[in-house]
């Protein structure tokens, strides 16, 4: 081997020294930390789309240094942020969008079931880990919203030892063309070789296929990426034809949610309701707190309901549009005069624009380029679809499994529109089959399990999980 050869050889050698160098202590943080709440809680609900070892950015951002990341704002919107990010992007908070915004509009699992106990737990095991701490005592761990809050490390030295390794390698780069031209003129003093320019190195065979192949890589795990969110919809709440409140009914007056989705408990689908089933109480609550006459007279004219005269409207489907309108202005006016006092000092001209105004209002909620009569069922907007090849089965959670709905669709009971919190993914719903407890306590459904039931009862086993009673087999969703 040549003199110049061995200097070519050692530089190279320390060369991919150093990247091994860099590679450890990269991943000297990622030790495994302590088997305690935060490490299972971040297993379950965040190492899908976040690093193990804090330090790099996947689907969401590498965690080491969120807390000092947030440190602007009170430890209160973390939380909240980790609990339901898109709650927190559409209320306008800053940092929210801007990590929004920053992650291409990805949305965040939503996890209402996460307590304040469990964030910190997570936060904690997260700290640990970016400190190389896991297995004693987490230096700087997080403390609940309120209390004095704690830092990190940064991630911004990761981007600095990048550019410092792609201009090491064009240092490099240029080095052993320079050996190489050296090396030829030793052997023929009299030949010419030019020596390569930065731009001849960037578009050196090498480098270009380097750039086609983390191109193709990015390229790859962009498709798969987006072709996993496709048709997900967390956080989707579209305004409705009728203003709803469910905080009012199921928040406010208690309404069971198996009083209007009655087929939660008894079918594959929850149903949407039946106007008749909101008429059983606007029989008597004929103007809103919040709307007046405007929402509820919806209702009204949807299923052909007279306020007026407390009964439904005979031969309805056959009565003339203009007729209908008449009648439902005629109550507009007198329902507002009487019960609303928002207008019990209105006059009459007052209250003839408002009865027009409002029935322009529902005519544009009930009708549309197909739908031409406000007469006939709410077309109401679906917010939580499932993909046609996976079954799922309400009555089989709600009944059987006494699934409380809040743990799919969140608390439901103080959302004035209603949003989808969940991401409905096959992940989430598998997680979800891993950690779920089965209740052996009583016989009945679950009396079959003879040996689950031995077990528990020979203190042999102390739980059983969806999982053991076959929740994780691909028939049970897809067949």
């Amino acid at each position: 081997m040549t003199m110049n050869n061995k200097i070519v050889s050692s530089i190279l050698k320390s060369f991919f020294l150093l990247i091994l160098v860099v590679g450890w202590s990269s991943s000297s943080f990622a030790q495994d930390g302590n088997s305690d709440e935060g490490k299972a809680l971040f297993k379950n609900y965040c190492a899908t789309c976040h690093s193990k070892d804090m330090k790099r950015n996947m689907t969401g951002p590498a965690l080491s240094g969120v807390m000092d990341r947030w440190s602007d704002y009170p430890t209160e919107d973390l939380y909240a942020w980790i609990r339901n990010s898109q709650a927190l992007v559409a209320s306008g908070h800053p940092r929210a969008n801007e990590v929004y915004n920053q992650y291409n509009k990805v949305l965040m699992t939503a996890f209402p079931n996460l307590t304040d106990a469990n964030i910190n737990d997570i936060l904690t095991y997260v700290n640990c880990i970016s400190d190389g701490s896991c297995g004693g005592t987490p230096i700087n761990p997080p403390v609940p919203p309120g209390e004095e809050k704690t830092g990190g490390f940064g991630n911004w030295i990761y981007g600095v030892l990048l550019a410092f390794l792609g201009l090491l390698a064009l240092i490099l780069a240029r080095v052993i063309g320079n050996l190489n031209v050296i090396a030829a003129r030793k052997d023929d003093p009299d030949s010419v070789v030019e020596r390569k320019s930065v731009l001849d190195i960037l578009t050196s065979k090498g480098v270009i296929g380097f750039v086609l192949f983390g191109l193709i890589v990015l390229g790859g795990y962009t498709t798969v990426n987006n072709a996993v969110s496709l048709g997900r919809q967390q956080g989707y709440a579209p305004e409705q034809p009728i203003k709803f409140s469910h905080e009012t009914h199921a928040g406010l007056n208690k309404i069971d949610c198996q009083y209007c989705h009655d087929g939660a408990r008894r079918s594959k689908h929850s149903v949407i309701p039946a106007t008749n089933t909101c008429i059983n109480c606007h029989k008597a609550i004929t103007v809103g707190s919040e709307h007046g006459t405007a929402e509820i007279t919806k209702i009204f004219a949807s299923i052909g309901f007279d306020p007026i005269t407390n009964k439904y409207i005979e031969n309805y489907d056959d009565m003339p549009e203009e007729d209908v309108a008449n009648l439902y202005k005629e109550w507009i006016i007198k329902g507002n005069s009487e019960l609303n006092e928002d207008y019990a000092d209105a006059d009459e001209e007052e209250l003839m624009e408002l009865a027009e105004d409002q029935w322009k209002d529902i005519v544009d909620a009930l009708t549309n380029d197909q739908k031409k009569t406000v007469k006939g069922p709410i077309e109401w907007i679906r917010i939580h679809n499932l993909p046609d090849h996976v079954y799922f089965n309400h009555a089989q959670h709600v009944s059987v499994g006494n699934v409380e709905c809040q743990t799919c669709h969140g608390k439901v009971e103080e959302m004035d529109v209603v949003a989808q919190m969940s991401p409905l993914s096959m992940g989430w719903c598998i997680n979800c089959h891993r950690q779920t407890e089965v209740d052996f306590s009583e016989d009945g459904y679950y009396s079959a399990y003879e040996n689950y039931h031995k077990e528990m009862k020979d203190g042999d086993r102390l739980k059983v999980t969806v999982e053991d009673i076959g929740g994780l087999e691909c028939q049970k969703c897809h067949y």
